[in-house]
């Protein structure tokens, strides 16, 4: 397939690594999963104590549940930091000479439009390039920039981080975005290996935005991950329903239920699985079995919560120059605004 003419992200050394697999969307030429998922979630599940990785709550299902999770009113996050892009993206984007945007997990992109609007306002044009492993979620991405903004150049990557990172040409001067404070997520092994991918794929000429919340009142804090609705809990589970589809295993969501709270000495929220009773969870393919105890748990998320001015020093060991401070009213959540040290 001949590689289309208009600006991309990609660095002349990266283009034939990817396809064209549908308009304006990429995909590694190779696609081959260096992962099994299913080995990867045994390997965790056999951890001591058990925890699972994140990413495999994102199945369509959990996808849409978690954008609902997003509208409610305990979960302040979204809104929270929509409210400071709105009023914001304009200082953000004048910070920021850039000619591309580049988008780490980037769902619906709703909140960044305001910075695609500055981009606009300020520069006529401007490529933007959304990384997500979500197909469905880069289509809708697509067709919302497509029809609200015509003028950017859309380029979405099919692909994990590392791999749609490592692609982005150092030349183009890019502002890197990651929102919705998804570096809490990240136990600090996985916090350390992000950042030392990020610096070592930005060029000198590039920025990074990143969205973080901070620590705050647990009375605040916990209903976030607890709502009224049931909601947090049906998002959490779920994730045992695509271990099932991956793996061949037999949890049963009947005999499980959902429990978070915050830990102060670790500044973060803790989600878990937790056994109603006594079971043995078998996965036939793999001849494995655990036997899951009354009352055990599975730690399925984590989401840390920061100190903003430490977050900004600590990113410096990591060549993240800090430019700018964004928050709320109220302080519960910061937008950082760093520049590549030369």
């Amino acid at each position: 397939m001949q590689h289309q003419k208009s600006p991309s992200p990609f660095s002349a050394d990266s283009q034939p690594l990817w396809r064209l697999t549908e308009p304006s969307i990429w995909s590694l030429a190779h696609s081959d999963s260096k992962e099994d998922p299913a080995r990867s979630i045994l390997r965790t599940l056999w951890d001591q104590p058990r925890w699972l990785e994140a990413y495999h709550l994102y199945d369509d299902r959990g996808s849409e549940l978690f954008e609902r999770i997003c509208e409610l009113p305990e979960y302040y996050l979204t809104r929270t930091e929509n409210s400071i892009l709105e009023k914001n993206g304009p200082r953000m984007i004048a910070h920021a000479p850039v000619t591309c945007i580049v988008e780490l997990g980037a769902g619906s992109a709703k909140k960044t439009t305001h910075l695609l609007r500055a981009q606009i306002e300020r520069r006529g044009t401007g490529i933007f390039a959304p990384i997500d492993v979500s197909l469905p979620g880069l289509r809708a991405c697509r067709d919302f920039v497509r029809q609200n903004l015509p003028k950017i150049e859309f380029h979405g990557l099919h692909a994990r981080y590392e791999d749609g990172l490592s692609s982005i040409d150092k030349n183009l001067p890019t502002l890197f975005v990651f929102l919705g404070s998804t570096i809490g997520n990240f136990n600090p092994s996985d916090f350390v290996r992000f950042f030392s991918l990020l610096s070592a794929a930005m060029g000198p000429h590039d920025y990074f935005l990143l969205g973080a919340d901070r620590i705050k009142a647990v009375k605040v804090l916990e209903p976030a991950y607890a709502d009224s609705q049931g909601l947090t809990a049906q998002f959490i589970l779920n994730l045992f329903h695509n271990i099932n589809r991956r793996t061949g295993g037999n949890f049963d969501l009947g005999n499980m239920r959902y429990h978070s709270w915050y830990n102060p000495e670790w500044a973060r929220i803790e989600m878990y699985a937790v056994s109603r009773a006594a079971q043995e969870i078998r996965f036939p393919s793999f001849g494995a079995s655990f036997r899951w105890d009354k009352d055990a748990r599975i730690l399925v998320e984590i989401s840390r919560k920061f100190d903003p001015v430490r977050l900004q020093e600590q990113l410096g060991f990591f060549d993240l120059i800090p430019v700018e401070h964004f928050t709320d009213p109220d302080d519960w959540f910061s937008l950082l605004l760093f520049k590549k040290m030369a």
